[in-house]
């Protein structure tokens, strides 16, 4: 979020325009208003000149109010969902079973639980230590060989290709979820890649330029099809949890009092009147940042609709680096078109890429999975867990914005992360910039709005069916994701993991695949490890672009 409200000052160009086309719409109180904060923000500031943190203080209170209010909608949500995702609907979690299974105690008389016990556990954490200790001591001795765990494959003579990427923990997370889910996640990435292949080899594509995040390959077409997706997603599962949430609303405005929300971490009432809160201090910040107040509601639906679909992917299909294939700024306005929103409007969209683009491990889905292991672990009196992660989330928004500013004014910007510091700024006003230079209308609206709708009864079709026929063998979960970026670096280990649980399960039954567990455990538990302790190698030996793998990039 920081790097990207300097960004339209710094990068402003005479051939971009920039100065006219965009600055002059952004309001005073959401940017730093000094020039030179911002040339200092991404050049690094002389040794002589301090910090300009009084350039700061009013953006960052505003977009501290902001956060509050985007916070208070998410925390309280879950808490509404809770009910109906873990008790009713009985959802895998498989995130969650890992630490579950780390805090098992020891028996009598022992000094570790049963999971450390299991020779099985220590093979599986040594398979990726040892594969992926090779990129790491490359990076200090470059004549030691790095095992590669990466290719391409091209597809329809280079139209498309394939990323192939071999990664430990997302096949230990697919051993853990069912197979259908696990064989869906994987399926439907080929499936579209094919269909993307193919309309390209045709030479057809919906009218329009492809924007950013809209897919790991994937055409315009396939985007769109799987934001309808992702809708319809959104829209069966809250159907299906009617009866909870007439129950909680009931609970909240007094017309059902028997309702029991004692194991929750907030008391109904108190989440459906922080809901409406939220919601309402989320639309009139927006519509005071430039967006105009009938389309707000629409914004924030569709961002939240994105929110609740990649938690509800990740709690059932174990995926936690899932992003949806089109951000609400891109599908709101290739929905309205630029011709019934305003060029302020427009400007205000650029900013909201800093919240709901890049969102591969949703704040949601951590506090959905903080609920489940709290029900897992049967605490009796679980609302303390809601200070808690109020305090967390207060403790890492403020530590980050001040360490995000801190780090740039003493590096400069352009010399950290490059997408965080280069990439999201000029990608985000680029598009208020293309949209603002080349309106337009129906002519390009209505196609989307056809493959959207397309995307949408393929998902209704395969979750009717799913839900109506007991044979039916396809499940719905991997079309709203199916060429996002992360799975197309994904797929390939999903496969794996889904080809090992189907052939232990197939010839082995559930006893075989309890006695395995350990081992892919310990592939899950081995990356990380792996990873992390390289970061904190290179944190005190100062070694810079050594990058070792704890998941999917």
């Amino acid at each position: 979020m920081i790097p990207t409200l300097p960004g339209a000052e710094y990068y402003a160009t005479p051939e971009n325009n920039w100065a006219e086309l965009i600055l002059p719409l952004i309001p005073k109180w959401m940017v730093p208003q000094d020039p030179l904060a911002a040339k200092y923000f991404y050049e690094g500031a002389p040794s002589h000149v301090a910090i300009p943190w009084k350039a700061w203080v009013v953006p960052l209170a505003a977009w501290g109010i902001f956060v509050v209010a985007f916070f208070a909608v998410i925390i309280s949500s879950m808490v509404i969902v809770r009910r109906q995702w873990v008790e009713h609907e009985r959802l895998v979690f498989p995130l969650t079973q890992v630490p579950l299974e780390m805090i098992q105690p020891p028996e009598r008389g022992r000094s570790l639980g049963p999971l450390f016990r299991s020779r099985l556990l220590w093979v599986g954490m040594a398979l990726p230590w040892i594969v992926l200790s090779t990129h790491g001591l490359h990076a200090y001795v470059n004549y030691i060989p790095r095992i590669e765990t990466s290719t391409y494959l091209d597809l329809f003579q280079d139209l498309s290709s394939l990323r192939v990427l071999l990664s430990f923990s997302v096949i230990g997370f697919t051993y853990l979820i069912n197979l259908e889910i696990g064989f869906s996640l994987w399926f439907f990435h080929l499936l579209m890649k094919l269909q993307s292949g193919l309309l390209t080899r045709v030479g057809y594509d919906i009218p329009g330029i492809q924007e950013v995040f809209t897919g790991g390959g994937g055409t315009i077409a396939v985007g769109q099809e799987s934001m309808g997706a992702t809708i319809a997603l959104v829209a069966f599962s809250l159907w299906t949890g009617r009866r909870h949430l007439r129950a909680v609303f009931g609970k909240a405005f007094g017309t059902a009092p028997q309702v029991d929300d004692e194991d929750e971490i907030m008391s109904y009432r108190a989440a459906v009147v922080t809901l409406l809160a939220g919601l309402t201090g989320m639309a009139l910040w927006l519509n005071a940042s430039g967006m105009p107040l009938w389309l707000t509601p629409f914004f924030v639906a569709i961002a939240f609709v994105s929110f609740f679909a990649l938690t509800r992917i990740i709690a059932e299909g174990g995926v936690g680096f899932c992003r949806t294939q089109m951000v609400p700024a891109v599908f709101t306005v290739y929905t309205f078109g630029t011709g019934l929103i305003e060029p302020s409007g427009l400007v205000s969209s650029a900013f909201t890429f800093t919240w709901s683009s890049e969102i591969r491990s949703p704040l949601m889905a951590a506090v959905m999975h903080a609920m489940k292991m709290v029900d897992s672990v049967r605490v009796p009196r679980p609302r303390p867990l809601l200070w808690a992660i109020v305090l967390a989330a207060l403790i890492g928004v403020v530590s980050s914005a001040l360490m995000t500013v801190y780090l740039a004014y003493t590096y400069g910007g352009i010399n950290l992360q490059g997408w965080a510091f280069s990439g999201q700024p000029r990608t985000a006003f680029a598009f208020v910039e293309q949209k603002l230079n080349s309106p337009f209308g129906a002519e390009i609206t209505v196609p989307r709005m056809a493959f959207a709708g397309l995307g949408a009864t393929m998902m209704a079709t395969l979750m009717y069916a799913r839900h109506r026929f007991i044979s039916w063998p396809l499940h719905y979960l991997g079309l709203p994701i199916a060429t996002s970026w992360p799975i197309s670096l994904a797929w390939f280990s999903i496969m794996l993991g889904w080809l090992f649980k189907l052939f232990i399960v197939r010839y082995g039954g559930v006893r075989l695949y309890r006695a395995f567990r350990p081992f892919f455990l310990g592939l899950i538990v081995g990356q990380i490890s792996c990873g992390a302790s390289w970061m904190v190698l290179d944190y005190f030996t100062g070694m810079v672009g050594n990058w070792v793998s704890v998941g999917v990039p």
